[in-house]
């Protein structure tokens, strides 16, 4: 476990494996980003036992799954897997981080994607890409912080909540 501080005053926020126990948490995020925001171009949520099976996968396919804790209580999740199925893009993972409301703004997304982002070099990846509704500011600035670039806007090509939607594609060199 890992423990950094985060910018706006949270105090101590501790980084960890992800585990069964936490995934209440991650479900919950899940159905707020699917229900209230673009952060998930999906129109309905998973079941919370899917994520079950979907923390099982990710760690028999190598793929880390991070809870940040504040004061003992989870604040948020990142994760990385693959960026496309085919084999030329292993060396390239694609991002996802959540933060619980109440500790958005508050730094947490920060530590959670530093730690993500040092798994990703210690695993020998390549690059890192984030595809974020170009909508979603605070996400894109969060990024570029932390070393990110803009590589290309995709106009309209996912639709939510009766409008289309624009793509930001985010490209972070691991070497």
């Amino acid at each position: 476990m890992a423990t950094a501080y985060a910018t706006n005053g949270v105090g101590p926020v501790s980084v960890r494996d992800c585990e069964p126990r936490d995934l209440d948490v991650v479900h919950a995020l899940h159905v707020d980003a699917v229900l209230h925001s673009t952060a998930i171009w999906q129109d309905e949520p998973q079941p919370r036992a899917w994520f079950d099976t979907w923390l099982a996968e990710r760690r028999a396919d190598g793929f880390p799954v991070l809870v940040a804790e504040v004061d003992g209580v989870v604040a948020g999740y990142s994760t990385y897997g693959p960026f496309r199925p085919k084999e030329g893009y292993r060396h390239t993972v694609e991002h996802s981080v959540y933060v619980v409301d109440r500790f958005r703004g508050r730094g947490v997304a920060t530590v959670l994607m530093r730690a993500l982002v040092d798994r990703a070099r210690a695993d020998g990846h390549h690059v890192m890409m984030a595809g974020i509704c170009s909508s979603n500011t605070g996400s894109i600035a969060l990024h570029e912080r932390l070393g990110f670039t803009t590589v290309g806007v995709l106009p309209e090509v996912g639709r939510k909540f009766d409008r289309w939607l624009d793509l930001t594609l985010m490209r972070l060199s691991l070497d």
